[in-house]
């Protein structure tokens, strides 16, 4: 038989549990209008062609003239987004991350585990790249810029990134099937 001790202690451990989770392992709701959508689009960009609209966080697959898959992104915040044209030069599962130079230099205490060392993180479902990466490059050049997963669902939508270009992991395997090294990607 269940004691009157018991059920009250059993009940105050039942309200505090979800104080002790921490909020990126809660449950994520993303917002509905930033779920992949089918979409009339400018019909100035050819099928194959990404683009970029990172006041809108959104970025637009053309698959036909006219037509396009919608997805949102989260991407940089101010002075440190991607603007212009690249390629997808190379693409990724599961990719290895580190931060840039820059990055470990604005921010020493987050990235203090990369300070001094060449450590690189593997990939995996803890890895800041998620699931799939595809790396932007201008005449044959890395930038440092991707479109890749996330481990922090709640940046979609949000200008919050070094300036990568964030997507719903579930997301990105999506569009990485869909897009072939080469494709054109315009961020304006």
């Amino acid at each position: 038989m269940i004691d009157r001790r018991f059920l009250i202690a059993t009940g105050l451990a039942a309200l505090a549990a979800p104080a002790l989770i921490p909020a990126r392992a809660r449950a994520f709701t993303l917002d509905p209008k930033f779920a992949p959508t089918d979409v009339r689009f400018a019909a100035g960009y050819a099928p194959g062609h990404l683009v970029v609209v990172p006041r809108a966080h959104f970025l637009y697959f053309v698959t036909a003239p006219g037509q396009a898959r919608r997805y949102g992104v989260g991407v940089g915040r101010a002075g440190l987004e991607f603007t212009g044209t690249a390629t997808i030069d190379a693409k990724r599962k599961w990719p290895t991350w580190r931060p840039t130079d820059e990055m470990i230099a604005r921010d020493p205490r987050a990235y203090a585990r990369f300070v001094g060392n060449d450590y690189v993180q593997p990939g995996g479902p803890g890895n800041p790249l998620g699931a799939r990466a595809l790396y932007l490059f201008q005449n044959g050049r890395d930038t440092y810029y991707r479109i890749h997963g996330t481990t922090e669902p709640q940046s979609i939508g949000r200008s919050v990134s070094n300036g990568c270009i964030r997507m719903i992991n579930d997301h990105v395997l999506d569009l990485y099937e869909r897009v072939p090294l080469g494709t054109v990607v315009t961020v304006l």
